[in-house]
Formats: structure tokens, C-alpha cells, sequence
């Protein structure tokens, strides 16, 4: 299966950019590639779940996924229930640096689903993968260290 991981240092304090990491319904407003994320719902126990639809290289990527929130190790767990891809699962993550800083990583497994064209496809996706991941992690570090 595919791999993607990602990771940023990011000048801002671990508190702002778990918030960040965190309030998936804003992504659009400030994600180039993010369509729409929408909160469909959240469960006592914390898990989430939210509609994705998202620009891939010229397509649309569109999934609903189970979020849940480990708030003391400030991860966030994501597993794709339905959707474009046979699989896609992950997490973000969010390291406090020490220094004030912190460090955001994206780290995401996939399958398209179609065996015959996998050794095709796969590299293409990973790269795109890769690529939509950065932008999105240099939106978060834009966002929170915009000076207003």
C-alpha cells in the first residue's frame, strides 16, 4: 500500500497549530485544494465524522471519513468509510518542538483499488499525494503565522 508523510516546522506555538489541525470545516477558506470539508456529525466519545471533496491534480477527490482526536498527544486519526479510494487512512499530528515551535506531520496510506494498473497508478498518486499534502500543510503554517 502507498505511503505519504509529510512534515513541517512551523513558527507558532503547539496550541495553535493542533487548533488549526483541527478545525477541518475551515479548510477551504484558506486551501487552495480543499473544495469543502464538512462536519456531518460527532459522537460522545469524540470520533467525528466529515465530508471531503478536494481538487487532485485536476480531479476531484471526494470521501467521508471518521476523524478521532487524541488531545493529550494531539493526533488525529482519519479512516476513509466511503469514498473514491479503495482505502485512505492516516493521521495528523502535531510536535511540540520545545522552543515555542512546533512541528506538524501528515502521514496517509492508500489504495486506489485497481490492481491491474497499481505499479501505473501508484507512483502518480503518491506524488500528487505528496504535493497536495505540502500545500496543505503551508496553508496551516500561513494561516496561523500571518501577522493581521
Amino acid at each position: 500500500m502507498p505511503h505519504v508523510e509529510v512534515k513541517l516546522p512551523i513558527k507558532a506555538p503547539v496550541a495553535d497549530a493542533w487548533a488549526a489541525v483541527t478545525r477541518l470545516e475551515d479548510y477551504a477558506a484558506y486551501m487552495e485544494n480543499v473544495e469543502s470539508v464538512t462536519v456531518l456529525g460527532e459522537t460522545e466519545s469524540g470520533t467525528r465524522t466529515s465530508e471531503w471533496s478536494v481538487l487532485l491534480k485536476g480531479s476531484v477527490l471526494e470521501w467521508v471519513e471518521e476523524d478521532e482526536l487524541d488531545e493529550d498527544r494531539r493526533v488525529m486519526t482519519f479512516t476513509q468509510v466511503s469514498g473514491d479510494l479503495d482505502e485512505f487512512r492516516g493521521y495528523w499530528r502535531v510536535e511540540d518542538r520545545g522552543d515555542g515551535t512546533s512541528v506538524v506531520v501528515f502521514s496517509v496510506d492508500f489504495e486506489i483499488g485497481i490492481p491491474l494498473l497499481a505499479d501505473m497508478l501508484n507512483p502518480v498518486a503518491t506524488k500528487a499525494l505528496r504535493e497536495n499534502s505540502e500545500h496543505m500543510l503551508s496553508a496551516i503554517e500561513r494561516r496561523i503565522t500571518a501577522v493581521p
